[in-house]
């Protein structure tokens, strides 16, 4: 294998139609086993009660078989968890949610077990899966760098593994490579598409004395890097290491469930436990009946409505996102989204589309601007740069027929050449920036100089057309140079970001800003057409962190991004949210929110589906907690006041049972939300 295909990145293999390799059965099934648990315990749990309480279909050994399965099924993640803490002396909400489903079962009341332990496997499988989403994430960071780099030492190439390398290595790097290493050029040009690193929106030409960094791809020409940085202190290694440290944190939901659960726990099997023993003690009554009343506190105090009152809410608002495009990768995300009063958006890929696109044609000296458009386009016709890409698409949009030069030469950092033939003589096309023409030394105008000017200031890439024919008679050769006009690419605005912003702010987020590792002229650009009035630009993926950790300290941020260089600061605000349409692997991963189809108007959209989301899943907590401690109080006091009185179980169930119904109805309602267009 050559250095330039180890360093590229892995293509995508395909075996035969329909054939998948057993490694990746296995590996499907062990990362997603509580799914296919809460699906066996469901379906065993409906097979039983249809058989046999619906229709007594099913023979009493088929009753006590699906029980099983159900209960075997629903029970084995949380057995395994209940068993880690008690090895360490501790009782959690894995044990009493086991303790509720056999008490249910212990007083022939095992389907309401049953339901108890596929709600709780389903979660935890759900939990789970978001963190197995994390870390594929990061190592799909860790992908972005070789694992071996061509190196020259002492006149030799050899190919080393990246960890190797030491500072004042010298690294080749061939056309296409991805930079194994952070460091200077020492020898060659060429651009480098290090969007991934510093969020710059096109390729950056490189030359003799610029810094490189590892992860970003070479363009068409071949460099010589000089390592500054060993590969675990590089910008790369830097992120991965961010985005790592961010998501150990965890988030104060978490924390109070941790802080909770403990007690409440040993409180109910406290209570379940003296249920039975004072009645022992100091009541005469059958111990059938005093077991029923323990069993029945049991039911009634495991907190299954609770437990259940904000997935319910929370999945119902996921799948009305769903609907729309939108992707929260858990309902703790859709949560904290509805506090958000402070959002940072990332410029390139994000506001912008991150594509450069024709923004102006200035003809001078009498030129159309079909023609100049014409001209620049047929001299681009042979280049595979990215402004020659867009004066192209421009060109073929406009339906204009180019024609191919006879001889093109790219001029890296200045511009491009190309030359026709006219018959009786050769004309040639320059493409370029100011750079180009200083070396042509060609004498522009003030007048000409202050139009590419203005362009320049609007932070976009100006490139001024210039002809140049020669003609060959008796007496020589005569040059001809005509400026023809400029053309200017820019990446622009989304059509619908300015509308975003606005619509943001009317729902009461206080304070838009934008970051960007763009240039300010360019920044300013933006930010003034999408209404953000905070800009933040020539900014590294740790000062975009950093700015990110100033702004919570004012309010709940979300960060919208798309990039490499985003993941750090996605991962450390309240809510990070990535474009799906284009955005990296990286960024999609660690963000919490994905818009899948990179469209901003339903920004608003989701930061109002989550504030309702928030307002009915506090709505489901408290009446869930209501109604646990009515039940329980009926259950331990109205005996006190009414000897010999049991809650009937039935009467437990339903008002159990009956609860988790109506939270689940309630947030049910957030599957009707739709966007305020739609």
């Amino acid at each position: 294998m050559t250095t330039q295909t180890a360093n590229r990145a892995p293509a995508y293999g395909f075996g035969a139609p329909g054939e998948k390799p057993a490694w990746q059965t296995i590996v499907f099934w062990k990362d997603n086993y509580e799914f296919v648990l809460a699906a066996i315990t469901l379906l065993a749990m409906l097979g039983g009660w249809i058989g046999g309480e619906l229709t007594n279909a099913l023979p009493g050994w088929a009753i006590v078989a699906v029980a099983v399965i159900a209960f075997a099924a629903g029970g084995y993640s949380g057995l395994l968890g209940a068993w880690e803490e008690a090895k360490q002396g501790r009782f959690d909400i894995d044990f009493l949610m086991l303790a509720a489903a056999l008490g249910a079962a212990l007083i022939n009341e095992w389907v309401e077990g049953a339901l108890l332990l596929f709600l709780f496997t389903l979660s935890g499988a759900l939990e789970t899966y978001a963190i197995g989403r994390t870390r594929k994430a990061i190592e799909s960071l860790g992908k972005l760098r070789p694992e071996v780099a061509l190196v020259r030492r002492s006149g030799q190439e050899a190919v080393v593994p990246v960890d190797e390398l030491v500072i004042g290595d010298v690294v080749l790097v061939r056309p296409g490579d991805r930079l194994p290493i952070d460091g200077l050029v020492v020898n060659g040009s060429s651009s480098i598409d290090q969007s991934a690193i510093t969020g710059e929106s096109i390729p950056v030409h490189k030359r003799v004395g610029d810094q490189v960094f590892a992860g970003t791809i070479n363009g068409g020409g071949a460099l010589e890097v000089e390592v500054t940085k060993l590969a675990a202190e590089s910008t790369l290694s830097r992120i991965i290491a961010m985005v790592q440290e961010a998501r150990e944190d965890a988030t104060p939901t978490q924390q109070f469930i941790d802080r909770f659960s403990q007690p409440y726990t040993y409180t109910i099997i406290g209570a379940t436990l003296l249920a039975i023993i004072l009645p022992l003690l100091f009541v005469d009554e059958p111990f059938g009946d005093t077991l029923y009343r323990a069993m029945t506190l049991l039911v009634v105090a495991s907190p299954c409505a609770l437990v259940i009152s904000t997935p319910a809410s929370a999945l119902s608002a996921i799948a009305a996102a769903a609907r729309q495009g939108v992707l929260f990768k858990g309902g703790a995300y859709l949560e904290l989204m509805g506090k958000t009063d402070i959002i940072a958006f990332d410029k390139t890929g994000t506001l912008t589309p991150g594509k450069p696109v024709v923004t102006n044609i200035h003809p001078l000296a009498g030129h159309s601007a079909s023609a100049l458009l014409r001209t620049a386009a047929s001299a681009e016709t042979l280049s595979e740069h990215h402004i020659g890409k867009a004066i192209i698409e421009k060109a073929r949009e406009e339906g204009l027929e180019l024609e191919k030069p006879v001889d093109f030469r790219a001029i890296p950092g200045e511009g491009i050449m190309a030359r026709f033939d006219r018959g009786t003589h050769l004309e040639t096309i320059y493409i370029g920036n100011d750079r180009l023409f200083l070396n042509e030394e060609m004498d522009l105008s003030p007048a000409i100089r202050m139009i590419g000017n203005a362009l320049q200031r609007q932070g976009k890439t100006v490139m001024l057309v210039v002809r140049r024919s020669r003609v060959e008679d008796t007496l020589g050769s005569s040059r001809d140079w005509e400026v023809m006009g400029y053309i200017a690419v820019a990446d622009v605005l989304r059509p619908e970001s300015a509308e975003a912003v606005r619509a943001l702010k009317q729902q009461g987020v206080r304070r838009v800003v934008m970051m960007t590792g763009d240039n300010k002229a360019a920044a300013a650009y933006v930010a003034e057409r999408a209404g953000i009035e905070h800009v933040y630009a020539d900014l590294l993926p740790e000062q975009k962190l950093e700015l990110v950790k100033h702004l919570s300290e004012e309010g709940e941020v979300a960060m919208v991004g798309d990039g490499v260089n985003d993941a750090p600061a996605l991962a450390n605000a309240r809510v990070g949210i990535a474009m799906g349409a284009g955005g990296t692997d990286v960024a999609l991963e660690t963000a919490d929110v994905v818009l899948m189809s990179s469209d901003l108007s339903m920004l608003p959209f989701t930061l109002d589906l989550s504030r309702r989301a928030a307002r009915i899943i506090r709505q489901n907590v408290l009446f869930s907690v209501g109604v646990i401690v009515t039940l329980v109080l009926s259950t331990i006091l109205l005996p006190l006041f009414v000897p010999g009185f049991l809650l009937p179980l039935p009467l437990g169930v339903v008002g159990h049972e009956g609860s988790t119904l109506i939270v689940v109805a309630n947030g049910l309602r957030l599957l009707r939300m739709r966007p305020a267009t739609a």
